[in-house]
């Protein structure tokens, strides 16, 4: 069962199906394999939410007249959607889609998912924003081309629901160059909205999860590629599989470690055997007689530290042997006067 304080590891597909619902269903059990929390698509009905003028992102396509037509294609029935749901859930993993119209959150509430990642692109988009806070599930808001004032008004309007709210930090840049991710902006968040905060990253590396991961997030979503050499405008700003799981990892040793502070007075009585085998002792540096007054030339400090500790040699000098001791020897508290 997944420990509920441990971070919610979301792994983006996005388009990255290409129209494909086998490869869609590829992807859900790519992600399961590896160890993510979460799968999240995004549902884009073309006719609901675009004009067939809207510009390219990224004039990446030769298969796609029109942004439009490519949106056209990167959509299934309701029932292929129904299939992914199904698929995810049997693999352990919470089911999202992103919807970018109304149209698609209510085929969204129909087919079934476990909260509402909204992007950024889509906080003043009132009227879907609405309908989504009213199906009363959490909601995840994405930040990436937001002002503050455009962040306060989304937050209120969640609040004003009494909804569980994450505000995720994001970086509009595929992929987002290091000075860029803004991993300064999740303590702020928190502290600002008093909520959940996360991190979507766009930075195809595992790094910004990682670093994230250390200033205890409560969800990470990434964009995830079955391989570099995939199609597609978001690989180059996505993680491969192999990359995921290593970042789950990770972020897991990271919480482990985070949620387990280590006091060295403790650690250092439960190394007490270790801390024989490496520290030193006050040893006779040749052989020396009875009733020898010890010099500093007498002694010398080898391991292990079973004997008097290295550190008290100081203490020694001046003092009398009550027996005779050999070369190498460690000296003892009962064999001086």
């Amino acid at each position: 069962m997944r420990d509920p304080r441990a971070a919610l590891i979301i792994a983006e597909v996005a388009q990255a199906h290409e129209g494909s619902l086998g490869m869609a269903h590829a992807y859900v059990d790519a992600v399961a394999n590896v160890g993510a929390d979460a799968v999240k698509f995004q549902t884009h009905i073309a006719a609901a939410e675009s004009t067939r003028a809207e510009p390219w992102r990224v004039p990446f396509s030769l298969q796609d007249a029109t942004r439009y037509d490519y949106w056209r294609r990167m959509e299934f029935t309701e029932e292929q959607w129904c299939g992914l749901r199904r698929h995810a859930e049997e693999r352990g993993l919470r089911f999202l889609s992103s919807p970018f119209s109304v149209d698609a959150v209510e085929l969204l509430e129909r087919v079934g998912v476990w909260a509402w990642k909204i992007a950024s692109g889509e906080l003043t988009n009132v009227p879907m924003f609405e309908r989504i806070a009213a199906t009363g599930l959490p909601i995840l808001l994405s930040t990436g081309m937001s002002p503050l004032a455009e962040i306060d008004a989304a937050v209120e309007r969640v609040w004003a629901r009494d909804l569980d709210l994450t505000v995720l930090q994001t970086t509009s840049l595929y992929p987002a160059p290091p000075e860029k991710v803004g991993l300064n902006l999740i303590p702020f968040f928190r502290e600002r909205y008093g909520c959940k905060v996360g991190l979507s990253d766009h930075s195809g590396t595992i790094y910004p999860g990682l670093a994230a991961a250390a200033l205890g997030i409560d969800v990470l979503e990434v964009h995830v590629t079955l391989s570099r050499e995939m199609f597609g405008p978001d690989v180059s700003a996505s993680v491969t599989t192999g990359e995921l799981r290593q970042m789950v990892e990770g972020i897991r040793f990271i919480e482990r470690m985070n949620a387990n502070p280590v006091d060295k007075d403790v650690a250092a009585e439960e190394l007490a055997a270790v801390r024989q085998i490496f520290t030193k002792s006050v040893v006779a540096r040749t052989d020396l007689a009875a009733g020898t007054v010890l010099r500093e030339e007498h002694m010398a400090v080898k391991k292990p530290g079973t004997g008097i500790p290295a550190a008290r040699l100081p203490e020694l000098i001046g003092r009398r042997l009550k027996r005779a001791v050999q070369a190498d020897e460690p000296l003892r508290g009962s064999d001086i006067e």
